[in-house]
């Protein structure tokens, strides 16, 4: 027996442990530990029990139609109001990363990591923030820590291990993330 297959089937026992407990459907309503800053529908979700902010609804929206600029001071409300947002904190770091200013995302990344340790959107982003800036080790940190939180491969984990292999063979970051 290898360790590719023990590791393979001890995973398939997990997922089948937590279907039949409902666990995955709970952490999946929950948006899994790594909200905000993409694209997906569930990302975009507040967190339960929160009652809807307008500006953080109309940032959203704004994002996904690339008007970033538009995005940046409703978010920058958002997390006035919410300071331990870390889902409109993920946002705003996305948006001033997409507007041009990836250095000036790291910190609010940063942010929105020291609230949510295992925010899954937020290590993608700030690993391609850190591509942006050539940082290829800095990138890999968070690809790790992505390696770590995702029991079986995330889109998270997916999305940046493409964007630090092609920045490895091109030297260019993918613009659409």
């Amino acid at each position: 027996m290898t360790m590719a297959w023990r590791r393979g089937a001890i995973l398939a026992v997990i997922v089948m442990l937590l279907l039949g407990t409902g666990l995955a459907d709970h952490a999946r309503a929950d948006g899994g530990g790594g909200g905000g800053g993409g694209g997906d529908d569930e990302r975009a979700n507040p967190p339960r029990g929160k009652p809807i902010d307008p500006d953080y609804t109309a940032a959203v929206t704004a994002i996904k139609v690339n008007k970033f600029a538009e995005a940046i001071p409703l978010l920058r409300r958002v997390v006035g109001r919410d300071a331990s947002n870390a889902d409109a904190f993920n946002w705003l770091a996305y948006a001033t990363r997409r507007n041009g200013d990836p250095a000036a995302s790291l910190p609010l990344y940063e942010k929105a990591l020291a609230i949510d340790p295992k925010h899954r959107g937020a290590h993608e982003y700030i690993g391609e923030a850190y591509l942006m800036l050539g940082n290829v080790a800095k990138a890999k940190e968070h690809l790790a820590r992505l390696d770590s939180l995702c029991l079986l491969p995330c889109s998270e984990y997916r999305d940046l291990k493409r964007a630090v292999e092609r920045y490895e063979k091109t030297g260019k970051v993918s613009a659409t993330h």
